[in-house]
C-alpha cells in the first residue's frame, strides 16, 4: 500500500484559520476529530463548523471528538454560537458552509433548536447539515429542515454489518429512516449521506448500502477513505 500523500499547504493560511476560529470561540470538526485532511481545507479557507459543544454523548470507533466521561462534562448549549457562526461565515466570505455537532443525546431536544438557530442567521450562502440521528423523531427533524438547509446530510458511516462494531449507540436502519422521513417530508431539501472504507467491509456490502441509500431517498452519496485519526481508534 503507498503512504496517503499530504497535501502542501501553508502554516499561515492553517493559522489565520485556527485564529478567527478562537477570536469567535468556535470549534471546527476538522480539529476536534483530528482531521488529516485538516490543512487542505483550512488552506483554502473552509471549515466545517461544529456546534453545541466539543464533547459528545456518544464513543463511536472510528471518531476522535472527546466524549462525555468523569474528567469531561457536558455544558449547556452556547446561545451566542449561533450568531459567532454566522459571523465568521460572512467574515470568510464563503460562498457553502457545513454545519455539524457532537451528538448531543443529554439534551431534550437533542440540539436541534441549535441547527436551526444557527441556519437562520446565516445568510447569502448554501447551508449544508450534518446531524445526528436525533433517534428518527420526527418532531426534531423537521425542527432542522423547517429552518431551510439546502442540504442534509446524515451519515450512515458504514455497512450494515459493521454498524455495531463501527458506531456508538447508533443504528443502520435508524440511520435510514431518518433519511427516508427526510426524503418524502422535505422534497425541496437534498438528502446526502456517506460512508467509509477500510473498516473491514466487503465489495457486495457496499453496493448493498449504496442501493439502501437509494432507496431512502439519498441524491448525494459520498465515499471516504477510513484513516485512523490516532492509535486508539480502529484500524484501517
Amino acid at each position: 500500500m503507498k503512504p496517503v500523500k499530504k497535501a502542501s499547504v501553508s502554516s499561515s493560511q492553517i493559522h489565520a484559520i485556527k485564529a478567527t476560529l478562537r477570536k469567535h470561540a468556535l470549534h471546527t470538526v476538522c480539529e476536534e476529530a483530528h482531521c488529516p485532511n485538516l490543512g487542505e481545507c483550512f488552506s483554502r479557507g473552509t471549515a466545517t463548523f461544529l456546534i453545541l459543544g466539543n464533547v459528545c454523548t456518544r464513543q463511536c470507533k472510528f471518531c476522535n471528538v472527546k466524549h462525555e466521561s468523569s474528567e469531561l462534562k457536558l455544558e449547556s448549549p452556547d446561545l451566542s454560537e449561533p450568531a459567532s457562526v454566522a459571523k465568521m461565515v460572512a467574515e470568510l466570505k464563503l460562498k457553502h458552509v457545513v454545519i455539524t455537532s457532537v451528538t448531543r443525546d443529554d439534551l431534550p431536544d437533542e440540539g436541534a433548536n441549535q441547527f436551526a438557530k444557527t441556519i437562520g442567521l446565516i445568510k447569502g450562502v448554501t447551508i449544508e447539515v450534518l446531524t445526528p440521528d436525533f433517534h428518527a423523531k420526527p418532531d426534531l427533524i423537521d425542527i432542522v429542515c423547517r429552518a431551510g438547509p439546502n442540504i442534509y446530510n446524515h451519515n450512515v458511516e458504514t455497512v450494515r454489518r459493521l454498524t455495531p462494531l463501527v458506531r456508538s449507540n447508533a443504528d443502520y436502519d435508524r440511520s435510514l429512516e431518518v433519511l427516508k422521513y427526510i426524503s418524502n417530508n422535505h422534497p425541496n431539501i437534498i438528502v446526502k449521506s456517506g460512508i467509509m472504507v477500510g473498516l473491514g467491509e466487503k465489495r457486495e456490502e457496499v453496493l448493498e448500502t449504496l442501493k439502501d441509500l437509494y432507496n431512502a431517498g439519498c441524491k448525494i452519496v459520498t465515499i471516504g477513505q477510513y484513516l485512523a485519526p490516532s492509535k486508539k481508534n480502529l484500524p484501517v
